[in-house]
């Protein structure tokens, strides 16, 4: 008995002076710069360096990084906050500063059901102000889940809003009378675009962009303007997708995923006329964010595409070279929690929230800097 507590004292020293050693070898730390958020779910961050934060529950609230306060918004649209559902994403218009507006997408309850709705309002202080909608979508559903939610805005400062299948509702992603499984371009005021896609189907909705997707999570666009987009499979088959206008993306016609009951939901995996994702994971890892990296501060990650995953908790280092995904890396494993959402600061900082609710497992703010300074 005493040998066995001797060799396992000895090797928890080697352990612990091995993961020390680990640590100081990597080019990047961490610091938790705030825990106790309630389910966060994006992340923007203000011109004067303040981080602007969406919690699912419904509250928009503003971290002062230098004062270490979080601060609640307050005049935020009412949300259904249920499962899935509730206050998502939150971005800047690109001409900010000079308008002061942002733009929030949230899960509503009406009489003909649960939807995707996109507001946009001034940042007054602490307080929204002047608030309009700007989108609903066309996607009414019993359940709460699937929402996409996710916003983009392009060069032009038109925007793209990802609208999820509704769970139950994945063969009318196929149809474009409606917004189930679609992502949407608008402008800026809501009205439609004159050069979106145009559909021979009659019926089509004049503000669809892309169809036959999933639950979309994820929207970014590289520095040459390049649109990504990423979306959950279902047992297997998560996708990264580069999004072209007018192109059917195939759920779930094709899929490389199946059932959560273990049945087929497709036999096919390819469909002429149907988009090839650049990259799939199967198993799936619940791809929830993303973020092209362009600063000097990590010069041997600059270009790389960062995808936060929620299963099991950790970050994706892809490098992509003429469209093709040619590395992948698993980084931030030692956060050992759900990541919710990862993106790039303006002074070259990744910044993470990781997912939680509750004093014992709340939601962090994570700071990634060069290990050097």
């Amino acid at each position: 008995m005493k040998k066995i507590t001797k060799y396992l004292l000895i090797f928890i020293i080697l352990f612990l002076l091995g993961s020390s050693a680990n640590a100081k070898d990597r080019i990047y730390k961490l610091e938790t710069l705030y825990e106790g958020l309630d389910m966060p779910w994006d992340i923007d961050f203000l011109p004067n360096g303040d981080f602007l934060v969406s919690e699912l529950t419904g509250k928009l609230k503003i971290y002062n990084p230098s004062l270490k306060t979080l601060t609640t918004v307050s005049n935020v649209p009412l949300v259904l906050s249920r499962s899935q559902g509730g206050l998502s994403d939150v971005e800047l218009h690109p001409d900010f500063e000079l308008n002061n507006l942002i733009y929030l997408s949230y899960s509503i309850k009406t009489k003909e059901g649960n939807t995707l709705r996109v507001s946009r309002a001034k940042l007054q202080e602490n307080t929204l102000v002047d608030i309009e909608t700007i989108h609903t979508a066309k996607a009414f559903r019993k359940t709460s889940a699937h929402y996409g939610a996710r916003l983009l805005f392009l060069k032009d400062n038109t925007l793209l809003i990802s609208s999820g299948d509704g769970f139950n509702h994945r063969e009318k992603s196929q149809e474009l009378d409606n917004h189930f499984g679609k992502i949407l371009r608008i402008n800026d005021d809501g009205t439609i675009p004159s050069d979106n896609p145009i559909f021979r189907d009659d019926k089509a909705l004049k503000d669809i962009f892309t169809y036959g997707h999933r639950n979309q999570q994820g929207l970014t666009k590289d520095i040459n303007g390049v649109i990504y987009s990423h979306e959950h499979g279902p047992k297997g088959g998560d996708e990264l997708n580069i999004i072209n206008p007018g192109l059917n993306y195939g759920w779930p016609a094709i899929t490389y995923g199946i059932d959560y009951n273990g049945t087929i939901i497709s036999p096919f995996k390819k469909k002429e006329g149907m988009e090839q994702p650049i990259k799939y994971w199967t198993p799936s890892i619940a791809l929830s964010d993303m973020t092209f990296y362009y600063s000097d501060l990590f010069s041997e990650w600059y270009g790389n595409l960062f995808i936060s995953a929620l299963s099991p908790g950790d970050v994706r280092r892809l490098v992509i070279k003429d469209n093709i995904v040619v590395s992948e890396e698993i980084m931030f494993k030692e956060i050992n929690s759900r990541i919710r959402s990862i993106k790039s600061s303006k002074n070259g900082n990744l910044i993470i929230l990781t997912d939680g609710r509750g004093k014992k497992n709340s939601g962090k703010i994570i700071k990634v800097s060069p290990n050097n300074l």
